[in-house]
């Protein structure tokens, strides 16, 4: 884990909580590894840290994620015969072609990019459960939710939290302050030294950063 043992030596503020760090390393390592899959949600700047940890997970982060033996096996057969038969591409250029452009991703779903469904149920349910109805549908045992708020009490999250629970999906609360009510549900709880929504925010992107690239590293 070198990338969060780096954080830690570069923000001195985050040693107190750099076993939180790793256990949410570890979760999150230990569901990739029994082939689940991470949720994550949050409002506003936390939406678009949802947004962000996703696209860590879902691309290359600082590493080429080339696909493995078996694909590219796989892939060249579903393109042998349309490509030969039907375009000036032939089959070994089109696999070239994909091989450079796709890149191996950890399955990961980010809640609150669903428009048009959580905009469709928060006006005819009840927008405080529009990601507790995401993990309700999308999670399964041993997934893990990783539930972002600076506060720690964002009703959306909290509910997502307590869905989560009950699903048996593994929960990991980023937050600041005192934690909020996500401390008292999350298994792993992430709580920054810092008071200030702007300033609890930076440390979460540095932390996550931390741990994608050291999830890289773990798995490519």
């Amino acid at each position: 884990m070198k990338y969060i043992d780096n954080l830690c030596e570069r923000r001195k503020n985050l040693e107190p909580i750099k076993y939180d760090i790793v256990k949410a390393f570890e979760a999150i390592r230990d569901c990739y590894n029994a082939k689940n899959k991470v949720l994550i949600c949050g409002n506003g700047g936390s939406a678009a840290d949802s947004s962000h940890i996703t696209g860590e997970l879902m691309k290359g982060f600082v590493k080429k994620r080339t696909i493995d033996e078996k694909l590219e096996k796989n892939l060249f057969k579903a393109i042998e015969n349309f490509y030969d038969k039907n375009s000036d591409f032939t089959s070994d250029k089109k696999l070239k072609e994909m091989k450079e452009c796709l890149e191996q991703g950890l399955p990961t779903i980010d809640l609150t990019s669903f428009v048009g469904l959580n905009t469709a149920y928060a006006n005819d349910k009840n927008a405080d459960y529009v990601f507790a109805n995401g993990v309700l549908g999308l999670g399964n045992m041993n997934d893990v939710l990783i539930a972002i708020s600076t506060s720690g009490n964002s009703k959306n999250v909290v509910n997502a939290a307590l869905v989560a629970k009950a699903k048996n999906l593994k929960v990991i609360a980023m937050t600041g302050k005192n934690g909020g009510a996500l401390k008292d549900i999350a298994d792993v709880n992430i709580v920054v030294p810092a008071n200030d929504t702007y300033l609890i925010q930076e440390e979460h992107i540095a932390i996550y950063h931390a741990i994608c690239l050291d999830i890289e590293d773990e798995f490519f």
